[in-house]
C-alpha cells in the first residue's frame, strides 16, 4: 500500500486552486487587469531615462598623476560621495589634469544634480591646495555617453607616436561629425603636442630667480596682440605687437633677469 505524499504550502495552494470554482474566474479577471493596464500606461518607443552625471575637471599644471591623486583626486571624490542621491564616483587623474565624475540616482534632475555639485564643490573649496585653479563643472546627460567607441592603435612605434595618433584621431572626429544623426564626439586618452619645461629649483635660486618670474616670462612672451591700425596711401593696415613662439629654440632665447 502506497502512502499519500505529504503536500508543502505550495503543494497544498495549488491543490486547492485546482479544485476550486473560482479559478477560472480567477483567470479572467488577471486577463481583464492587464488589458487594462496594458491601454492606460504610458507606452514609448524611446524612453528618456535621466541618468545625470557631473563632470569636475581640474587643471593642476606641474603636478604628476601620483601627487595630482593625492591631492586634488581624493579630497575631490570624498566631496563628492557627501553628495545626496550620488550613486557612483569616478576619477582619472594624469599629469597636470583630474577630472572627477558623479553619478547620480535614476530619476534624478540634470539641473538640480548640477546645482548639488556647484553647492557642494564651493563649499569646500579650503580643502583643494593652494594655487590650483577653480574646477569647472559640466553636467552630463543620457544623450552624452558614447555608443560607439572607436581605438586607434598602432604597432609601428616609430611612425605612430602618441601625439601622431592624436592628430589622425582628431582628423577622424571631425569626419565622423559631418555623418547624419551624429551628436556629441570626443577624445579620450589623447597626448597633444605641448612643450613642458621643468626647472631647477636650485639654479634658480642660485640667481635669484622665482618660479613666478619664469611662469611670467614665458606666459608674456608668447603672446601677440593689435596695436592698431595705420592708414597710407588709403589703406587701413592692422598693426600686431609681440609674436608668438614657434618652438623650443625660441623659449631658450628666452631672457631672465638675475639678481646680480
Amino acid at each position: 500500500m502506497v502512502s499519500p505524499v505529504k503536500l508543502g504550502l505550495s503543494g497544498q495552494i495549488a491543490k486547492a486552486f485546482i479544485r476550486s470554482p473560482l479559478t477560472p474566474l480567477l483567470l479572467l479577471a488577471s486577463l481583464a487587469l492587464g488589458l487594462i493596464a496594458l491601454m492606460t500606461l504610458p507606452r514609448e518607443e524611446e524612453p528618456q531615462i535621466s541618468v545625470p552625471m557631473v563632470d569636475i575637471m581640474v587643471t593642476a599644471d606641474g603636478l604628476k598623476a601620483a601627487d595630482a591623486a593625492e591631492l586634488i583626486t581624493k579630497p575631490l571624490e570624498d566631496i563628492i560621495k557627501g553628495i545626496d542621491a550620488v550613486e557612483h564616483v569616478y576619477s582619472q587623474t594624469s599629469d597636470d589634469r583630474v577630472v572627477v565624475t558623479a553619478r547620480f540616482k535614476v530619476g534624478t534632475h540634470e539641473d538640480i544634480a548640477t546645482l548639488r555639485v556647484h553647492e557642494q564643490v564651493r563649499a569646500h573649496l579650503a580643502h583643494i591646495p593652494v594655487g590650483i585653479p577653480e574646477p569647472l563643472i559640466i553636467g552630463r546627460g543620457i544623450n552624452d555617453v558614447a555608443i560607439v567607441v572607436l581605438t586607434l592603435s598602432s604597432k609601428m612605434a616609430e611612425r605612430w607616436t602618441d601625439t601622431a595618433l592624436t592628430e589622425l584621431a582628431d582628423q577622424l572626429r571631425h569626419e565622423l561629425v559631418k555623418v547624419n544623426d551624429v551628436g556629441l564626439t570626443y577624445l579620450s586618452g589623447a597626448k597633444h603636442n605641448q612643450i613642458r619645461v621643468e626647472p631647477d629649483a636650485e639654479k634658480l635660486a642660485l640667481y635669484g630667480i622665482t618660479l613666478n618670474q619664469l611662469a611670467d616670462k614665458i606666459t608674456h612672451a608668447n603672446r601677440s596682440f593689435l596695436a592698431g591700425t595705420v592708414r597710407e596711401a588709403g589703406r587701413s593696415v592692422p598693426v600686431a605687437g609681440g609674436q608668438t613662439m614657434l618652438g623650443i629654440p625660441d623659449m631658450g632665447n628666452l631672457l631672465l633677469t638675475a639678481r646680480d
